[in-house]
């Protein structure tokens, strides 16, 4: 019983992995390149993981899995926002079929900051 689970969690973390992997071959820009590794990149690393500590069935490879686990669900986000981030202000062009860029006009290139929206200024405070 104990192989079946950590077969099927490798397969499907594998699976996730590939999905990953197709994501930045198939996505248009950077940011959604960056969005399809880091969900399904985290969450195919996590069952791999989780099917590696249940195989093994030992508290120091369940605790160092589930730290590796909690280490990549908290720095791959931040990681793909920063590198996004990056990328957007050194210039990386987005996909022509971008409906929104919420930051067009309000980065200055040479001061290297980033203005409030508008709209944060005219919003009362009890309306969030």
């Amino acid at each position: 019983m104990t192989e079946m689970l950590t077969g099927i969690l490798l397969v499907v973390g594998a699976a996730f992995m590939l999905i990953a992997a197709l994501g930045v071959w198939r996505m248009p820009d950077l940011l959604t390149r960056m969005h399809a590794t880091t969900k399904a990149g985290v969450l195919g690393a996590g069952l791999m993981l989780a099917g590696v500590a249940i195989f093994f069935a030992e508290v120091n490879v369940l605790v160092r899995a589930l730290a590796v686990i909690i280490f990549v669900m908290l720095t791959a986000p931040v990681a793909a926002h920063v590198i996004g981030r990056a990328g957007y202000f050194v210039g990386v062009p987005l996909w022509e079929h971008t409906l929104k860029d919420e930051l067009k006009g309000r980065y200055d290139g040479k001061t290297h900051t980033l203005a409030s929206p508008p709209e944060a200024a005219e919003r009362p405070k009890d309306e969030g």
